[in-house]
């Protein structure tokens, strides 16, 4: 579904991007937002429990990290990119690997059944 719907949430808009039933729990879904294609991960047992980052990977050259292998490393978020396995912190979206590299990262909230974009 390509629905885009904003919601004024106190001084910050929000956009919805996806349902809850999309999502996979423990896994990554892509889900394309205007021109952006955003990984949205689906940890339940997280708090938060969605994460968004780029799906780009700025070093396979390719929209993949939603097919990432996601997991922690020193108690970082992060997802292994399925190409040359670097990983990027969901947080901050920065390469545990090559620091100087780091990927966009969206500031993404459950809603009930919404899976909602701060704007």
């Amino acid at each position: 579904m390509n629905q885009t719907k904003y919601v004024s949430s106190e001084s910050r808009k929000t956009a919805y991007i996806c349902s809850k039933e999309d999502l996979i729990a423990n896994s990554g879904i892509c889900v394309l937002f205007g021109d952006a294609q955003i990984a949205v991960f689906y940890l339940p047992e997280e708090n938060p429990s969605v994460y968004g980052i780029s799906n780009w990977d700025p070093i396979g050259k390719a929209n993949v990290l939603s097919r990432g292998i996601v997991g922690d490393i020193g108690n970082e978020l992060v997802v292994a990119s399925p190409l040359y396995k670097q990983h990027f912190s969901l947080i901050h979206g920065q390469c545990l690997e090559q620091e100087e590299l780091a990927v966009r990262t969206f500031e993404l909230v459950l809603d009930g059944e919404d899976v909602l974009l701060l704007c």
